[in-house]
């Protein structure tokens, strides 16, 4: 009798329980960091080496099919368009919810742990002296090599597009060049799935690093902070983005039956970047062509970080009530054009919501030392807002796709219908 494989998402999960298990069984013991913490890195670098090769490939295949400057340019325009109206939608969202519930309000900073984030307010120094204008500026290359060595992944989709529009120009010439890249994606998305086998491994340790170090207990002074993060993104998820989906014809549970491993993987890594490969590849076979997840999802990344922007505004009026600061309404407006702006601004630098915050807090007058209060339990936030970001993405390549009249109902249904009867 053949014995019934473990599926990977179930694999993932065990990993998931028993790193936490580990994790406080552990915790305050710094050999679980040592023995774990390389095993973790591993598996993240594994990912990271192959996500821009995929990137490239992928869009230079999808971008030369098209051909069209034109079609290009009014999906980049729509693409962008869409982005800002649902991250605008994420800080109005977080913003009347902080407003509703007061998670700041009572508590008592002498009972919190204050955490070094000298790192982060660096980096916002860094970041300040570039300007909103510096970061469309830097999306063109100077250095395609040293875009590449940084992970400047604006930079790169802007190359593979102007790269992908040469190929479709030069024609008959082009097309060994094109079957090249075609072969490097379908060997690239074979060795992403030979990754994911190592998957509940690097979850496992990744985890069990994280609650070691942070532990059970420290979650409760916070406990309001994080409970109302966490309710405010499944509130976000199952009616801001379902509505957008059934405005699509869409369901947002068929999209999350779809992507749950990833999804587990996103939350267990808090890196959107571990499930990129995946879900380019699941929403093409949920029905959207390649020119439009390749280029969707990657700039997403970058553009649309519906969860960050969300638990931005929720952190910035939490720090404010815990001050007892009094925002009016005219400074939360100001808020949200700052965050909107400044989101935006500095994609790709690490630790980003943190840093958007630092650069964001200054301007309605709270106090930026704030942040040092929430820094502990931030990774348990990071891990909720990156499953938001990634569902985000993924439903944006879909809203794409219907808005420029080329999503695939029919492939849609086959493969609901296929894992339907791999389950």
């Amino acid at each position: 009798m053949k014995r019934k494989k473990i599926a990977l998402a179930w694999q993932i999960l065990i990993g998931l329980i028993l790193g936490i298990v580990v994790g406080a069984v552990f915790y305050g013991n710094p050999s679980v960091a040592t023995w774990l913490q390389p095993i973790g890195d591993i598996f993240l670098h594994l990912i990271k080496m192959i996500v821009i090769p995929i990137v490239i490939s992928s869009l230079i295949v999808g971008v030369a099919g098209v051909g069209d400057i034109k079609k290009l340019g009014k999906l980049g325009g729509k693409t962008i368009l869409y982005f800002e109206i649902i991250t605008t939608l994420a800080i109005i969202v977080g913003l009347f919810v902080a407003n509703a519930f007061h998670p700041g309000t009572g508590v008592n900073i002498n009972t919190l742990h204050k955490t070094d984030i000298e790192q982060y307010v660096q980096t916002t120094q860094d970041v300040e002296k570039h300007s909103f204008i510096d970061t469309f500026v830097n999306i063109v290359p100077t250095n395609l090599f040293t875009s590449l060595a940084n992970g400047d992944m604006l930079a790169i989709i802007f190359f593979s597009v102007m790269f992908g529009l040469s190929i479709a120009a030069v024609g008959e010439k082009g097309k060994p060049v094109l079957k090249f890249f075609q072969g490097t994606a379908d060997a690239m998305f074979y060795m992403t799935n030979v990754i994911m086998r190592f998957a509940p491994f690097g979850v496992f340790a990744l985890i069990g690093v994280t609650v070691s170090k942070f532990g059970i207990q420290s979650l409760i002074p916070l406990s309001k902070l994080v409970v109302l993060v966490y309710l405010t993104m499944i509130f976000f998820i199952i009616v801001i983005l379902g509505l957008v989906a059934r405005l699509m014809g869409v369901n947002i549970f068929h999209i999350l039956r779809i992507l749950k491993e990833e999804l587990i993987l996103a939350y267990s890594t808090s890196s959107s970047e571990t499930v990129l490969p995946k879900i380019m590849e699941k929403m093409e076979r949920f029905g959207c062509p390649k020119a439009i997840t390749s280029f969707v999802i990657p700039t997403g990344y970058s553009f649309n970080l519906d969860g960050s922007t969300l638990y931005q505004a929720i952190a910035a009026i939490f720090i404010a009530q815990m001050y007892g600061i009094h925002l009016s309404w005219s400074q939360q407006i100001t808020l949200l054009l700052t965050l909107m702006v400044t989101s935006k601004g500095i994609a790709g630098v690490p630790g980003v919501s943190f840093v958007v915050l630092l650069a964001t807090l200054g301007s309605v007058g709270i106090p930026v030392e704030g942040l040092a209060f929430i820094a502990g339990v931030d990774r348990l936030m990071d891990m909720a807002r990156t499953v938001v970001n990634v569902i985000g993405n993924s439903l944006a390549a879909i809203v794409m796709s219907k808005w420029e009249k080329q999503y695939d109902q029919n492939r849609a249904k086959e493969y609901l219908e296929e894992l339907k009867q791999a389950a």
